[in-house]
Order: structure tokens, then sequence, then C-alpha cells
């Protein structure tokens, strides 16, 4: 396959997982009408552990995985299925249950800045002082949003909301900094880590809520949230970073989402779109991408 056609391939999983992301806000807040968090998590952990478990059963692997996999893997996925999906999405429902979805949404981008800040005691890495300035802009843009523009006043329409948007991030980092020390195949790392996450989810199901009220709204979204929010978006993304020569162009693909998903927002759900939120995240992403180039430029 010539790198021109690699590079297709790898733009058109991105659009592809970037379109399904774009969704994701809207259906949780759906999702939220007829179940609630704990519900909907176990739903949407069980679909995704099913799915990753399907993809091994046809790739031929899934024994492979199940009878090499040694204690030392066993450990590192209970503790990243902890970390995702059980914690991250514990946190973030809590979130979007809490306020209003383009808050939760936006909010939950500053991931990659807590990406960064981890990665300096984790991994031991250097930040440039530009990279600092790119991330003030970032907070300056969270700060906008969280208080829909009153930057005088300091008045948060749901403080602890807006706090659990946010800080869902610092798991999602951990995550993916945990992860990058993990060896085994993308797809048999990603099945056992959501079985545990699975395993956590009913364990969660069983303490603070129950199996009544599940309605059919309320499967067909965890489903929904399971296959294109944990499950198959997955796989699209690391396929096409797999496939793409100029790996940082498929990347910023991803900012794309909270844009497109603004307007997903505003017409299933009808929420109105504050001018301040659009302002926030122009900010947010922009510091991110600035960051992001700083770093490149530094390597």
């Amino acid at each position: 396959m010539s790198k021109a056609l690699k590079q297709q391939r790898a733009y058109l999983y991105a659009l592809t997982a970037v379109i399904f992301w774009s969704t994701i806000a809207t259906a949780f807040k759906i999702g939220l009408q007829h179940l609630d968090v704990f519900q909907l998590l176990f739903v949407a952990s069980l679909i995704s552990t099913l799915f990753f478990s399907i993809v091994l059963i046809v790739n031929g692997t899934i024994k492979q995985v199940l009878t090499q996999t040694g204690l030392k893997s066993v450990w590192s996925s209970a503790l990243l299925g902890f970390l995702n999906p059980f914690l991250y999405y514990v946190v973030l429902i809590h979130a979007y249950n809490m306020i209003t979805a383009q808050e939760a949404m936006t909010l939950n981008y500053i991931w990659p800045m807590a990406l960064v800040l981890l990665s300096i005691p984790l991994l031991k890495q250097r930040i440039k002082p530009a990279s600092f300035l790119a991330m003030f802009i970032s907070f300056a843009g969270i700060f906008i949003i969280a208080t829909k523009g009153d930057i005088t006043g300091f008045r948060f329409s749901n403080l602890t909301g807006d706090l659990l948007a946010a800080g869902s991030s610092i798991a999602w980092a951990l995550y993916w900094i945990l992860n990058l020390k993990d060896r085994r195949t993308p797809s048999s790392k990603l099945f056992l880590n959501f079985l545990f996450g699975s395993i956590y989810a009913t364990i969660a199901l069983f303490i603070w809520s129950d199996f009544s009220g599940f309605s059919t709204i309320g499967l067909l979204s965890g489903i929904y949230l399971g296959l294109f929010e944990m499950g198959l978006t997955f796989l699209l993304w690391l396929s096409a970073l797999r496939y793409s020569t100029k790996t940082h162009l498929v990347s910023q693909l991803a900012y794309i989402a909270p844009f497109m998903g603004l307007i997903w927002i505003w017409l299933i759900l009808h929420e109105h779109i504050w001018w301040s939120t659009l302002i926030g995240l122009v900010l947010l992403i922009t510091g991110i991408v600035a960051q992001q180039r700083i770093e490149r430029t530094k390597k």
C-alpha cells in the first residue's frame, strides 16, 4: 500500500472516529434521562467488553489472551480498568448529570493539559516555559466556560459539576501514561481493561443502584455509548494513528469533535449555546494545539 493511500485511510478512520465522538455528549444526556449514572456505566462498559471480545474472536487471539495472560498483566489490567472505564466514566457521567452537555463536553477537553502536567513527575519530562503560556490560554478558556463569561463575578452555575467534568481528565491522562508502559497488543489490553472495568461497574451497580427501571431508550443509549464512545471508536483511532505518516495532523483532527458536538447538542437537546462556550472552547483548543507544536519543535 502506497504512503498516500495509507494516509487517506488514516484520515478516513480518524474522521469517522471524530464524528462518533462528537455525538457522545448528546448520548450521555439522553441516557441519563432514562438511567442513573451507575446503570448507564454498567450497560456501556458491558457492551464495550463484549465488543472487544468479539474482536479477539474474529482475530483468533481470544484463547491466547485468556491462557497466556500472566499475573503481572492481570494486575496491570485491574489497575487500568479501574482508571478507565470505571473511575473516569463515573466522574464524567456524574458531571453530565449535574451540568449542561456543552459545559461537560468542553471542560472534559482539558485532558491534554492534564497529560502534560502529569508527564512531568511520572515520565520525568521537561516542559518549555512557552508550554506553560499555552496552558494558561487553555485554562483561561476553561474559566470562561465554567463561569459562562462572568469572569469578574466568579459565579459558577454548578461548581461541583464543573470540577467533576474537568477532574475526570486526570483519570484519563493517568490511564494513558500508565498504558504507555504496557507492551501488550491494543485489542488484548482493551479487552482485559474493560473486563475489569465491567466488574467494577457491576459491583457499583449493586452497591449504589439496582437493575430496576431499565427502559428501552436507556438501554439503547448505553449500547451506543459502549460501542461508539468506548469500543469501536478506540480501534478506529488506533488504526488511524497506525496508518498515518503524519500522526500530528491526524491527532489534531480530534479537536473538531467538540465543535461538531455543539451542533448535535443544539439540534437534538435544544440547549442554547452560549457565546462564552464558543469563545472558551476556541481558547482551550488554541492552547492545546500551541502546546503540542511547542513540544514537537523541542523534539
